[in-house]
């Protein structure tokens, strides 16, 4: 290991892993605003061509760079910094967001107040517009959507701490030895919804995730696929809602909530085809089945246990009482 980022030693807790992709625009001012954040800074690098990671290590020679030779997808990058960490927490970051002073220490503070939480999910207010919401936490439904809380609402209205359905990739903080455990983002997501599998591995497991609204981070959005709604997250996004509910729902689950599945999956199919997108949607599911049939998909799949048969109500009780949650919103 590093001496840099050999943390435990100089009571350093935390290393931030920030996954980039042709992030010139934003890497810059991302990387400045971590200067007095008592974190180990690892950057990796998807195969940018645009000058990103040149840039990094000529301004930044305190951050490790770690730079790999194409784009893997955000799940790859965050696991091989994640692997090349050795401290108590693994925070995650967007490489288009900035943080407010004392972002690090918030977190840490979050989950030192109890060994059963997970993770903690940061404030992410609207880069452009800081008096809005751009994420308050993570919430996933049984109409197997997943939905961040707030998005575009007043920020004043989440100022407190509760517990969330996962926290949100973009900014958040991981206990390393609870990854351990139930393992780290699973690379067959390459990007989307990889956080709302892990969220939902970490309560299949008894553990719980919080919304920290003392750490707050400015997030530009969609810095690496260039906007909000495209063919590219749109294939991704349907592929991964049917991996996800593959993979963390029994069978028997599965079954009790396929008429909301369905119904779920037909709205977004609409939605999608008046985006022009329908195709890379359909397209998407197609995917999605492949890999839930693929021997690949199969391996990750959390084995059903009678041990987990409390997580899988509580799970289930919340799946219904987040569509009215989604409802609201």
């Amino acid at each position: 290991m590093p001496e840099e980022i050999a943390g435990r030693e100089e009571g350093i807790r935390s290393t931030i892993v920030i996954p980039n992709y042709n992030g010139i625009n934003y890497i810059e001012n991302c990387l400045a605003s971590l200067a007095d954040e008592p974190a180990w800074v690892i950057v990796v690098d998807n195969g940018s061509t645009d000058g990103s990671r040149q840039l990094v290590q000529e301004k930044f020679p305190g951050v490790r760079m770690l730079a790999l030779e194409k784009n893997f997808g955000f799940c790859t990058a965050v696991n091989r910094g994640m692997e090349a960490s050795d401290t108590t927490y693994v925070i995650l970051l967007n490489n288009d967001t900035t943080v407010r002073p004392g972002f690090v220490r918030a977190l840490e503070t979050a989950l030192e107040r109890d060994g059963s939480i997970f993770s903690g999910a940061a404030k992410m207010v609207n880069m452009r517009c800081p008096e809005l919401i751009d994420d308050a936490g993570d919430y996933y439904c049984a109409l197997g959507w997943a939905f961040a809380v707030g998005k575009d609402k007043p920020a004043q209205r989440y100022n407190r701490q509760r517990e969330i359905f996962s926290a949100c990739g973009g900014a958040c903080i991981y206990r390393r030895s609870i990854l351990g455990e139930i393992g780290m983002l699973d690379e067959n997501h390459f990007a989307y919804l990889e956080d709302v599998d892990l969220g939902y591995r970490a309560k299949l497991f008894g553990y719980r995730n919080l919304y920290v609204p003392e750490a707050v981070v400015y997030h530009a959005g969609s810095a690496s696929s260039g906007s909000r709604y495209n063919a590219f997250k749109a294939e991704l996004t349907a592929a991964n809602s049917v991996y996800v509910v593959y993979k963390n729902m029994p069978p028997a689950q599965i079954l009790i909530n396929l008429p909301f599945l369905l119904a779920g999956f037909a709205v977004k199919f609409l939605f999608y085809c008046r985006k022009g997108l329908g195709g890379s949607w359909w397209k998407g599911i197609r995917k999605g089945i492949r890999l839930c049939r693929s021997l690949q998909g199969k391996k990750r799949r959390v084995p059903f246990s009678r041990k987990r048969l409390a997580a899988y109500l509580v799970i289930q009780w919340e799946l219904w009482r987040n569509i009215w949650y989604r409802i609201r919103l």
